[in-house]
């Protein structure tokens, strides 16, 4: 495994960094949290045509660009260094990883290329009320009749799911159980059948939704009853994935916190100059560096070893959601009373660190599937 960034690699971490510095800055965030939709429609338009972001790690194929897990890494480390609000993860990181995963080669053909090109908004439903992120957790029937399957039930906790225009759905047979019956279908948001509600959320700067469906028609994606491997390994890339946008937000953190440390005086000294402070700035970089390297690990082994992935992904995700949400606590006690209030940013990272510890599983669900993977 390699262990430094290419120049390629460290040239399209500048081209993001400069790109969401210019379009996307905090004050872009705290306005489109506001919104319904939770994006700007023209700034994923110049995304997607002027730096072909959403095909980073699809294949070319299929419309995109023909990298891995590692660039789509560095793409989604700077993305949450932004708190970007942006359709991006739910299409690009779920749906389409779905789809290269549970497809047939034709539906791959079909439905990628918009994907990549950013025309089409994709979106991956898993989760039901419930809240659980295994197979065992799907409720939702997909019932075959005259050739057509129909879709029953609920999901709830999915990325833009008022956004999307393309829905790719777990279900189950009926009357199946744990890993068995599972299968994967797309269909258009528009369908009959389909309603969609937004959520109430802590994180506004991430949208989520609750879909319902109601013998709503579905395209089956590959085999029927086969994709349980399928999820797994979809659930482990994004895992990967938003370790390396947990790790973005993270380090923008600890930069404000040691910048106010820096600048905010008191008792005639700078609080950076106080051995507590150091302290706590200390302990906070060497969490991100852990997580940070266990994100980097994470996205080398889905490119270059999937048999170490499901116990990586599992380690990165439990180890990135800690070391996230204990800078973003130490953040605001450094800022004191001002890290409290609305108009400081760091509570907004806050809030993404909370709902990102328990988005695809808390940090004891992966230690419970690192356990299992290790043989314990």
């Amino acid at each position: 495994m390699r262990f430094s960034f290419s120049e390629e690699q460290e040239e399209l971490r500048r081209v993001v960094r400069r790109f969401l510095d210019t379009t996307s800055p905090i004050g872009e965030a705290r306005r489109l949290m506001e919104t319904p939709e939770g994006y700007e429609p023209a700034v994923w338009k110049q995304l997607s045509q002027e730096l072909a972001l959403p095909g980073v790690q699809i294949p070319e194929a299929y419309g995109g660009q023909g990298f891995g897990f590692v660039e789509l890494g560095v793409v989604l480390e700077e993305m949450g260094r932004a708190l970007y609000c942006g359709p991006y993860f739910a299409s690009v990181v779920m749906a389409a990883n779905a789809i290269l995963n549970a497809g047939s080669d034709a539906q791959k053909q079909a439905l990628l290329p918009g994907i990549a090109a950013g025309e089409t908004l994709a979106t991956l439903a898993i989760a039901e009320p419930n809240g659980g992120w295994d197979a065992s957790s799907v409720a939702l029937e997909a019932r075959c009749s005259g050739g057509a399957w129909r879709l029953s039930g609920e999901k709830s906790f999915v990325i833009d799911g008022c956004a999307a225009d393309l829905l790719v759905v777990v279900a189950r047979a009926p009357g199946s159980r744990g890993s068995d019956g599972i299968s994967f279908f797309s269909l258009r948001a528009s369908a009959d059948g389909v309603t969609r509600r937004p959520l109430d959320v802590l994180d506004p700067t991430r949208k989520l939704a609750k879909l319902g469906f109601d013998g709503a028609r579905a395209e089956l994606l590959g085999e029927a009853g086969a994709g349980a491997a399928a999820l797994s390994r979809t659930l482990e890339q994004a895992a990967v994935a938003l370790t390396s946008e947990m790790a973005g937000s993270a380090q923008r953190l600890l930069e404000l916190t040691v910048d106010y440390a820096k600048a905010r005086v008191q008792f005639g000294r700078p609080i950076g100059s106080f051995q507590a402070i150091k302290h706590k700035c200390a302990d906070m970089l060497l969490l991100l560096e852990l997580a940070r390297s266990s994100a980097y690990y994470a996205a080398e082994a889905a490119d270059q070893a999937p048999d170490e992935l499901p116990a990586v992904a599992s380690l990165a995700k439990a180890q990135g959601s800690d070391a996230f949400l204990h800078i973003a606590a130490e953040s605001i006690q450094i800022h004191g009373g001002l890290g409290f209030t609305w108009e400081q940013d760091v509570h907004l990272y806050f809030k993404r660190a909370k709902a990102s510890e328990v988005f695809l599983g808390d940090p004891i669900f992966h230690r419970e599937r690192l356990a299992q993977a290790w043989g314990l």
